[in-house]
C-alpha cells in the first residue's frame, strides 16, 4: 500500500462563500419559494365557486376557508420567527374574498422582510421547513377540495411558469402550459 499523503501539495483556497453570501442565497431561494406559494396558491383560490370557502367533505374536515386562514397564520408566524419572536395565532376564517386578500398580504409582509436588509433571527432552512413547506401542502389541499367541489384547478407545468421573487400579490402571470 502506498502512502500518497507525502505527495500532497498544500493548496490555499479562499472561502468559497461568506456567511453573508450564503444567507443571501438562502434568502433568494426562500423569496422564490414564497413567490411559488403565491403563484400556486393564487391559482388555487382564484375563481372559486360561490360558497367554496364553506365546502366540507366530512364532519371533522377543515373547510377551504379554514385552510386558507391557516395559511395566513403560517405566514404571520413565519414573519414573527424571522424577527426573532415565537407567536402563533389561530385566526377565525374571514369571508372567502377577504381571506384571499389576507393570504396575499401575509405573503407580502413576509417577502418584504426577506427582501430587506434586516437579519433573519431563524435560519432560512427553518423558515422553509416549517411554515413555508406547510403552506405548500395546504395549497395542494385546496386544489384537491376544488376538484371534489366540481370546480377543479387546471394542472400546469409549473417548471415553465413565470414565477418571480417579490411577485406575491393576486396579480400573477398567466399560465404558460396548462393541462386538459
Amino acid at each position: 500500500m502506498t502512502d500518497h499523503t507525502s505527495d500532497a501539495v498544500p493548496i490555499t483556497v479562499g472561502p468559497l462563500y461568506s456567511a453573508a453570501s450564503a444567507d443571501d442565497g438562502a434568502r433568494r431561494l426562500l423569496r422564490h419559494t414564497v413567490a411559488t406559494v403565491a403563484y400556486r396558491g393564487g391559482k388555487a383560490v382564484r375563481n372559486a365557486p360561490a360558497g367554496f370557502g364553506e365546502f366540507r367533505v366530512g364532519e371533522t374536515s377543515r373547510t377551504p376557508g379554514q385552510i386558507l386562514a391557516h395559511i395566513g397564520d403560517l405566514f404571520d408566524w413565519a414573519l414573527c420567527m424571522a424577527k426573532g419572536k415565537q407567536v402563533w395565532q389561530d385566526s377565525v376564517p374571514l369571508r372567502w374574498e377577504h381571506e384571499v386578500e389576507r393570504f396575499h398580504a401575509a405573503l407580502g409582509a413576509f417577502d418584504a422582510y426577506l427582501a430587506s436588509d434586516q437579519p433573519l433571527a431563524r435560519p432560512a432552512e427553518m423558515l422553509f421547513q416549517g411554515p413555508v413547506a406547510d403552506a405548500l401542502t395546504h395549497v395542494g389541499q385546496i386544489c384537491l377540495l376544488r376538484r371534489l367541489a366540481d370546480a377543479p384547478v387546471r394542472g400546469e407545468n409549473y417548471a415553465k411558469a413565470e414565477i418571480v421573487a417579490g411577485r406575491v400579490g393576486a396579480d400573477q402571470a398567466a399560465s404558460r402550459v396548462e393541462f386538459g
